[in-house]
């Protein structure tokens, strides 16, 4: 495998690398530092679609904008695993790479949702008050 397929749909990306990272984990030795990052990676890499699905479902933009903030620092923190585990040489070197590139453009991905809807939120706020001195 050299690259994942491509997805268009940043939720199934999300649940893809979910998915991905758990059963690259599952295949870690059983060493006490495999273990911990094993864990570790398993639930930093599950959490940014499950915090995706509550940014679907916010009201404000305030709120949109937090849920997807926790979405990328837990990508960050799979990202910080992943290069753990490189570092240590721990479990298949293409699939980690593979994970590691995913794992970038889900970063780039939502921190530029997070750009938009920020620039989106201003502007909004910006031209309701310039409406209100009317």
């Amino acid at each position: 495998m050299e690259k994942f397929e491509k997805i268009y749909d940043y939720e199934d990306r999300l649940v893809r690398f979910a998915g991905e990272s758990a059963l690259f984990a599952e295949k870690l030795p059983n060493s006490y530092t495999a273990v911990y990052y094993r864990n570790q990676l398993i639930r930093s890499s599950g959490s940014p679609v499950l915090n995706y699905g509550e940014a679907q479902a916010t009201v404000t933009d305030k709120d949109f904008i937090h849920k997807m903030s926790i979405s990328v620092k837990e990508l960050k923190e799979s990202r910080g695993c992943l290069k753990v585990l490189t570092y240590l040489n721990l479990g298949e070197q293409k699939i980690r790479e593979l994970l590691l590139s995913e794992c970038e453009e889900l970063i780039a991905i939502g921190f530029s949702m997070i750009k938009k809807r920020k620039a989106t939120s201003t502007s909004t706020s910006t031209s309701n008050s310039n409406s209100n001195k009317k």
